[in-house]
């Protein structure tokens, strides 16, 4: 059997990931397995034709395809959701109508389901047969009982591909939207009262009724309202996940390009921040996604606390749950208050800008108060996982969400692991020290991997 693994990590080879599925393939030689770094490898397949047309040829020619790939804020990493677009703007569905599919990602279990959920709708658009998704802990192969599920998994996967049994599309076709929405004259009475609102759009088309929301929505204030397109932001790249950040926030990209500052000096003095774009295939634009892959550069710690914030969408959300449950979580990890999401969906101009208004107004009627609506479980539940995983194994890595949660109160719990501490403590120590902080960001990466791929070319 010809396996094509379309891989979603921009760390490539480094991927802990694809450990999982070279110990797969080490443990069924009888079938071929063909690896393509796709996220790592995105600006080249952007530009070189042939470089796109070898990985939608060998997926053309395959019994199967895995999507294999890190959580990356809530979805799959910005480069593996432009390549996901590149499918669909050069028209290469065909390639992968009819292929046997499944998914895998390895994470802390943060949001995974949102993300298998993107992928399975993504390959129910393109005609797949999905056949199963399997969500890993970063170091479950290390443990025998999940090695064992994890190859029990590849033998359901290898035998339904075999015998080519008949799977259900869970996602349907999303309708198609021809509304073009007509603002009618904003009459500009709301006191914005000395706030700071931030609107950001992504530039990138198709737009829908983007513009024409964002221009209706600013003009009922009273004030200026700080506009940017993110287009027009010195944005190198998207996030490398080399958790550089985790030891005191400070980004590979660091004085390389202008989020960074953006951020700071945009984003996070802001009062009210919107966020406005459109729907590509199953979720924003990867453009947006770059967006808040980078803004991990504060690694789990909100960034938002007490901000008002809102969506408007140009698109079916309605027709995607998933999508909106990714924004609800959103707001709720962020700590803010997410007022409202406002669509295009209504089919109809003047009600659109009713709404428009109402946001308008409902943004800055809390903001003195620095309200935010309580946790549901999208935030209490997350908050709780990183809180465990930045206790025990990550502590060392992600050193600055320690001192945040120390600091908050946030490790409400016993702790009885003192292996776990002692090696904390340790390690802790040894960064502060310059050339060992220095050997120690140099390593890093590779070292995350040794574990995992020990096991993945040995037991």
């Amino acid at each position: 059997m010809n396996i094509v693994v379309l891989n979603g990590s921009p760390k490539g080879e480094l991927s802990v990931t694809l450990q999982y599925v070279r110990y797969v393939a080490r443990k069924y030689p009888e079938h071929s397995f063909r690896f393509f770094p796709v996220a790592q490898n995105i600006r080249k397949l952007e530009k070189d034709e042939a470089a796109f047309s070898e990985v939608i040829d060998a997926v053309n020619g395959a019994d199967a395809v895995l999507w294999a790939f890190p959580l990356y804020f809530l979805l799959v990493s910005a480069q593996y959701k432009r390549f996901i677009e590149l499918i669909f703007e050069r028209g290469q569905q065909p390639a992968f109508a009819g292929k046997y599919t499944a998914s895998l990602s390895t994470s802390v279990h943060f949001f995974d389901h949102t993300a298998h959920n993107y992928i399975h709708a993504v390959c129910d658009d393109l005609q797949m047969n999905h056949v199963g998704a399997y969500s890993a802990a970063m170091y479950d192969l290390m443990k025998r009982p999940e090695r064992k599920r994890w190859l029990l998994f590849a033998e359901y996967f290898f035998d339904a591909v075999s015998r080519r049994i008949p799977v259900a599309r869970v996602y349907p076709q999303l309708s198609a939207q021809n509304f073009i929405y007509e603002p009618g004259p904003a009459e500009a009475n709301v006191d914005i009262d000395g706030k700071r609102i931030l609107v950001m759009t992504d530039g990138q088309d198709p737009s829908g009724n983007i513009t024409a929301m964002v221009h209706s929505f600013t003009g009922n204030f009273r004030g200026a309202v700080d506009i940017v397109n993110l287009k027009d932001i010195d944005i190198k790249g998207g996030c490398l996940g080399c958790c550089k950040c985790g030891l005191d926030n400070v980004c590979e990209y660091e004085g390389k390009d202008g989020f960074i500052d953006f951020y700071r000096e945009k984003v996070k003095k802001a009062d009210v921040v919107v966020f406005a774009g459109a729907i590509h295939d199953r979720y924003l634009s990867a453009k947006w996604k770059i967006y808040f892959d980078r803004s991990f550069f504060n690694t789990h710690v909100p960034t938002l606390i007490g901000k008002q914030i809102a969506f408007l969408i140009s698109g079916p959300l309605g027709q995607i749950p998933n999508l909106r449950q990714i924004l609800e979580a959103y707001g709720e990890f962020q700590e803010s208050n997410l007022v409202n999401i406002i669509t295009d969906e209504a089919g109809d101009s003047k009600r659109i800008d009713l709404l428009l208004a109402e946001l308008a107004n409902a943004l800055v009627r809390p903001v003195a108060e620095g309200y935010a609506r309580p946790m549901t479980f999208l935030g209490v539940g997350g908050r709780r996982i990183f809180r465990d995983e930045v206790y025990g194994m990550l502590r060392f890595v992600f050193q600055s969400d320690h001192r945040y949660y120390k600091n908050h109160g946030l490790y409400d719990f016993p702790q009885k692991n003192y292996r776990v501490r002692r090696r904390n403590f340790k390690m802790m120590l040894l960064t502060k020290l310059p050339p060992f902080r220095k050997k120690f960001l140099k390593v890093l990466k590779d070292e995350m991997l040794k574990p995992v791929k020990y096991v993945a070319e040995n037991r």
